[in-house]
C-alpha cells in the first residue's frame, strides 16, 4: 500500500504536514525521532489522518494536490 498522511505538531498544533510513504508506523516514528527535515524543529507529531492507495501514481498525485493552494483549503476545511 501507499499511503498519504496528514500530521500536526503537538507543541505547535498550528503546524501540519502533509506526506507520502510506503511503511505509515515507520515514517511517523521518524519524524518523531527527527529525522526528517522539514518536521525535526517541531516535533513531537501526531498523526490526524491517512489515505492508503493501491496505486502509487494516484497516491502521488493526491499528495501533490493536496500541497496545492485548492488542496490546502480542501484539507483545511474537511480534513484537520
Amino acid at each position: 500500500m501507499f499511503y498519504v498522511y496528514l500530521i500536526r505538531s503537538i507543541n505547535f498544533p498550528e503546524l501540519t504536514y502533509i506526506g507520502f510513504t510506503l511503511n505509515l508506523n515507520t515514517r511517523v516514528t521518524a519524524h518523531n525521532n527527527g529525522e526528517a527535515i522539514h518536521t525535526s524543529k517541531y516535533k513531537p507529531w501526531k498523526l490526524e489522518m491517512y489515505c492508503a492507495f493501491i496505486d502509487e501514481v494516484k497516491a502521488k498525485a493526491f499528495e501533490r494536490y493536496l500541497k496545492s493552494g485548492s488542496g490546502r483549503a480542501f484539507a483545511k476545511k474537511h480534513l484537520w
